[in-house]
């Protein structure tokens, strides 16, 4: 299948586009710069309609935003924000009429419900930030048109190249002694995200229009002594935090089609990357 891939240098389109390439797929990206896995590649950017000559299928994954923030990720220009990500978007979405679309939504749609609440698709959505309505939007109009979108839910991994991983700044705060933040959440690694695309795509036409994808409760505390443990860095863990508070999204669809995400063990394998390319000024990890 020839795919069309934007954002496949951000921390989720990096490894979409590794999944893809490793299946088998022929990946086109689009985006401001190619991605450093040597791929075809179309000049592009947000806000312009694509050229989807000879293409199968799209997969949508970039976004515009202040770095290092997703929610909150408009800034001081809110309609710049939208200008780019909502209306680039639809008309990716137009542009892609009648072919598989899937596009990276986020959890954000939910909004922020209770304390405890899991989440399953068949929640209503109730964004409470100006992040999770534009995804909300986009959501409805690839709906319409027939496709998919994967509500992720926080995406760790190796970085790509030239960029930081997300913990990047915790681990730096830690291997310095400095007090880092109690904190816990869900995660999925960006290999398993690829690996629902994937799933969703080879089985086209797909049975629903969203998918949630996520798949561990991580505390920093546990992250932080592992992270210890592998790199031989002592530092202050933190406190544990109240993982019963935790709104955690149900993956019944997904696993429903076959998908089989990784666990815990994931994250020590990612632990155990990050320890051995260990780059003392890496980049910022915005997504493109």
């Amino acid at each position: 299948m020839r795919i069309a891939l934007t954002g496949a240098t951000g921390l989720a389109g990096h490894p979409i586009a590794l999944g893809l390439s490793a299946s088998g797929h022929h990946v086109v990206t689009l985006g401001r710069r190619p991605s450093a896995l040597g791929l075809p590649h179309l000049t592009w950017q947000l806000g312009e309609t694509p050229d989807l000559s000879g293409i199968d299928a799209v997969v949508h994954a970039a976004f515009s935003h202040v770095p290092g923030r997703y929610r909150g990720g408009e800034g001081d220009d809110p309609d710049g924000f939208l200008t780019a990500n909502r209306d680039g978007s639809l008309r990716i979405v137009e542009e892609a009429a009648g072919r598989p679309i899937l596009f990276l939504s986020s959890r954000a749609v939910y909004g922020t419900p209770a304390p405890g609440t899991r989440l399953s698709e068949d929640r209503p959505t109730r964004p409470d930030t100006l992040y999770g309505r534009m995804k909300l939007e986009v959501e409805e109009a690839v709906a319409a048109a027939g496709g998919a979108s994967l509500r992720a839910t926080g995406l760790y991994g190796p970085a790509p190249p030239g960029r930081a991983h997300k913990w990047h700044e915790l681990f730096a705060d830690f291997a310095a002694r400095r007090p880092c933040t109690p904190r816990v959440g869900t995660e999925v690694h960006g290999a398993d995200l690829a690996s629902a695309v994937e799933t969703i795509l080879s089985g086209w036409p797909t049975p629903y229009h969203t998918y949630n994808v996520s798949d561990i409760v991580l505390d920093r505390r546990d992250l932080l002594r592992l992270y210890g443990r592998i790199s031989g860095i002592g530092g202050h863990l933190p406190a544990r935090s109240d993982a019963g508070a935790v709104r955690e999204m149900e993956t019944d669809r997904l696993r429903a089609l076959g998908w089989r995400p990784r666990g815990h063990s994931g994250v020590e394998e990612t632990l155990h990357q990050i320890v051995a390319a260990q780059d003392p000024s890496p980049s910022s990890n915005s997504s493109s």
